[in-house]
This record gives structure tokens, sequence and C-alpha cells, in this order.
């Protein structure tokens, strides 16, 4: 079989792109600074040449930046060629389309090349959301017809999602995984099914955003500080699919969702469809969840300092909160009486005067203090990490007095939390968001998709989660996972919070859920 090394394509290989918008330039790139021969063909009539103007331009203004060396620019650039007709592509060992997200473009487009291009060159398709199955099925040659989805931008992201359509050879696969790491990307393995792994995976991000909204559990604002400073996400929901785009991100969701038969873990929203008929479809536009043009950017819902004397703070149990609770209030001064087993059984963190403070897990606030008879009860979301966390999301019982909800507030507030005060909305914000991620991921490598250490790294590279969706499962606990879910699941009464097969098992069985079994 040899090394991955020896099953890369040689340098020698010319690689054609097809498509010369910014993510084919950005493709044509990163095979060109890899030291392929590169050829850029487009349909509009000088946009091949304008990509290769584009692409040296970049270069230089890294050079300038000393990022990369003005040799490797000049180097680079020569290897660059811009070709009118199809023709002028025969030479190539890989032709990478990145054209409109049609089947019927794709698929014209391949049979094309087939008659042109050598018959052991690999025609790879960036598609996002098309089966690669299916773009190969009226092709001649489709065992070598294979999914190279790059993400954008494609120079700076690592990420490359290697996708096997029903006829694609193994030796194919094989090759584009070495060759795709050779050009200093990060590949991983996945089947052709709708979403891939990313997204697939990602879709729970924006629907639970998208469902908090539509349940007013808090602001866009609010959500998105939340998801960052608590969750450890680069950004919230909103703000991220303002930087995509609406009318992108709802035509991903859309395509899953029909390609699934309408699952309902995939539904679009009619808040973001309703974006999507206003043409506010986000930074682009000037105009989203947010409104660009204003001049001051909207602020979290942030609760002010609790100046009324709080009673004595008791800490119960030794749950990562608990204990980054009691470090977190020694450290500023503040006194604390550690109880670690006291809670008994009922999931309690800390106590101050008669405010009973617990970590959510999929019910309402409301709907735990009816259980534990307990009035003054108050929630605390997830975070990724309590000790380093900046701020943290509370909920509050119906029954609970406005003075306990202070006195929480008050105690997380001591701790050094900045504290977002969310509707009694079963789950929360970060924890229902990171469950669902959970139970997707967990559900892919379940059908197959690809290995659980696939799915963790797609995540980590292709949308920058701060830790891998089943890794953070077993830092939680796949029990507690699933009981969040069930408790979701049994608040909506809907099969979107049904748990995956894999969850449930792993959950029974106490095995982690980040390592593959074979």
């Amino acid at each position: 079989m040899g090394t991955s090394e020896s099953l890369a394509l040689p340098v020698s290989t010319v690689v054609a792109v097809v498509g010369a918008g910014a993510m084919g330039a950005g493709i044509a790139q990163v095979a060109a600074l890899a030291g392929h021969p590169v050829r850029i063909i487009d349909a509009r009539a000088g946009a091949a040449a304008a990509a290769v103007t584009r692409i040296r331009d970049t270069l230089s203004q890294l050079a300038a930046k000393k990022k990369i060396d003005a040799r490797k620019v000049s180097e680079t650039v020569q290897r660059l060629d811009a070709v009118e007709d199809i023709e002028a592509l025969g030479a190539a060992g890989l032709v990478i389309e990145a054209v409109v997200e049609d089947l019927e473009a794709k698929r014209l487009l391949f049979s094309q090349l087939a008659s042109v291009v050598p018959h052991d060159c690999i025609l790879a398709t960036n598609t996002s959301s098309i089966s690669v199955t299916a773009i190969a099925a009226r092709v001649n040659g489709p065992q070598r017809i294979v999914g190279m989805h790059f993400f954008n931008p494609a120079p700076q992201m690592p990420l490359v999602e290697i996708v096997a359509g029903l006829a694609t050879s193994s030796e194919v696969i094989q090759r584009m995984m070495a060759t795709a790491a050779a050009w200093g990307k990060v590949p991983v393995q996945t089947k052709s099914t709708p979403g891939f792994i990313v997204n697939r995976c990602a879709r729970p991000f924006y629907a639970e955003g998208l469902r908090l909204l539509l349940e007013q559990a808090g602001d866009c604002a609010t959500i998105d500080a939340i998801m960052r400073e608590s969750g450890g996400f680069r950004m919230g929901p909103f703000e991220l699919m303002d930087m995509i785009g609406h009318d992108v991100n709802y035509a991903v969701t859309k395509s899953v969702f029909d390609a699934n038969y309408g699952d309902p873990r995939y539904t679009p929203s009619l808040a973001q469809l309703e974006l999507v008929h206003a043409g506010f479809l986000g930074r682009k536009a000037g105009r989203g969840f947010y409104d660009y043009g204003s001049a001051e950017a909207p602020r979290p819902a942030t609760e002010p300092i609790v100046t009324v004397p709080s009673p004595s703070i008791t800490i119960f149990g030794d749950s990562d909160l608990a204990k980054a609770l009691a470090r977190r209030l020694e450290a500023s001064g503040h006194r604390h009486l550690d109880r670690p087993y006291g809670d008994g059984g009922h999931g309690v963190v800390a106590k101050s005067g008669d405010t009973v403070v617990l970590l959510t897990d999929g019910r309402t606030a409301t709907q735990r203090a009816q259980d534990l008879g307990k009035d003054n009860l108050v929630l605390v979301d997830l975070a990724l990490d309590f000790g380093t966390a900046t701020r943290v999301a509370l909920a509050k019982a119906d029954s609970c007095a406005d003075y306990a909800f202070d006195r929480a507030v008050a105690m997380m507030q001591a701790a050094g939390f900045a504290v977002s005060r969310l509707q009694d909305v079963p789950g929360m914000a970060v924890m229902r968001t990171v469950a669902m991620l959970i139970n997707e991921t967990a559900e892919a490598v379940n059908h197959g998709v690809c290995t659980a250490e696939a799915a963790d790294l797609a995540m980590l590279k292709g949308v920058s989660y701060p830790r891998g969706p089943l890794a953070w499962a077993d830092a939680i606990g796949p029990a507690a996972i699933a009981r969040v879910l069930l408790n979701l699941s049994t608040w909506y009464g809907e099969d979107r919070y049904r748990l995956s097969t894999l969850l449930r098992r792993r959950a029974a069985s106490g095995e982690r859920l980040s390592v593959s079994h074979a």
C-alpha cells in the first residue's frame, strides 16, 4: 500500500480548478503553493485571469507582511495558468470543481471532463451539500469521482472533508486523503450523506439558537454572549449566521431537512426564512439579526451588581461547577462552607439562605422546583470551563422570589461572573445546544458516516468548536447528556430531541463516546 506520503499526488501533477470564484481561487492558491502546476477555468470570460490576479495580490500582501517568502510568491504565481477552453485541461491528473451548487450542472461538467482528461484523472467536487453518489451516477468512470470539500476561505481553513460516494474507489479516497495532508490540510473521511460531517453535525448550533429566540428565552446579543463567554464558542449562533449569510445558511438547513425526508431534527426556522424574504441576509446586506449600519452594537442583557448583603454561601457536591465556584469565591475573598456530599442526591450545587442553585438538566427551573418542593430555586447553564468562564446564565422558577434570585446573582457576581438572565426554558442555552450537538454527532457515527475521531476533528477544525462534541460528552458524562435530552423530549413531546442509539448505549454502558468501537 505504501506510506501516506507516497500515496499523495506528485507535485508534478497538473491540478485543474473549474470555477474562479472565491472558493475556486482559494483552492487554486492552496494547490499552487503546494507545488502543483494549476490550470484555472471559468465559464465567465476573463474570470480565470482575474482569479490569478487576485491570488497574486493576496500572496504579495502576505509577503509584504513577512508571512511568506517573496521568492515563493513568484514561483507560486508562475505555476498558475488561466485557460478559457476545457480542452486545455487534458493533461490534468486532478480536477476540482467549485461551480454552482446544482446537481445537473455538476453532472454535465463531469461528463464533459471525462471525455477530455486521462482515464486515471481524479475528478473531485467541492460540493457542500449535494450527494457525491448522485453526481457520479451518470458519469463515465464513477469510481474516480470523490468529494473534496474545502471550507471558506480555503487557504486559511484547515479542514477538508474527503467524501466517498458509493462508487468511489478506496484507492482514490486514500490518495485524496494523502494529497490533502500534503497540501497542509487536515483531511477527514466521510460517506456521502446529507451535509457530510460538519454541515450535518453543526445544524443544532443554529437550530437551538433560533428556537431559543422563538421562545423568547433572551435576545440575540444575550444568547450570543452566553454562547461565547460561557460556552467557549468563537461566535454565537446569530452573529455566525449573519456572517455566513441567511440565504446560504437557510438553504443548507433546508437541503439537509429535505434530504432526510423531513426529519424534525433539521426543521428550518420561520424566523430565518423571514430574514431571507426581507433580503436581510446578514453582514453582506448590512442587516440580519443585527443592524450593521447602527453606530452602536447591541449589548447583552447583564444583571446589575447586587449590593444587598448575601447570606453565607454553602457549596455542595464535587461537580465541576461546585468546585469552580468554591475556588472562585475563595480567590475573591468570599467565605463559604463546603459540604462535599450534602446535596441529598438532587444535584444541588450551592445554597444562599433559602435560595437553592442547581445546574440545568434539561428541565425548566419551575419543573425542578415542583419536583423538589423548593420554591426559591435557580438554575445555572452549562459552561465549557466554569473555572475560566466570564459569564453565566441563570433562570429562576416561577415560584422563586426576587430576593432569592438576587442572592443567586450575588453569589455568581462574587465569584467573578457577569450574569445574564434567561427566561425559564428547558435546557437553557449552552446545555441544550451542546447536548444536541453531541446527539447529532453521535448519530452520524452510529450511521457509519465517519468515525468518532473524525467527527470530533471535523468540528474542531471545520467550525472551530472549543471541544469536539463527543469529547465534550465524555467530559460531562454520556448519561448526563442522555438525561438532558430525555427531559427535553418529554417537555416538548417532539421527535426532534430523540436520543441517538449510540448515545443511549454508551450512557447505559458507561463507555466513552469519543472512541470508535468496531
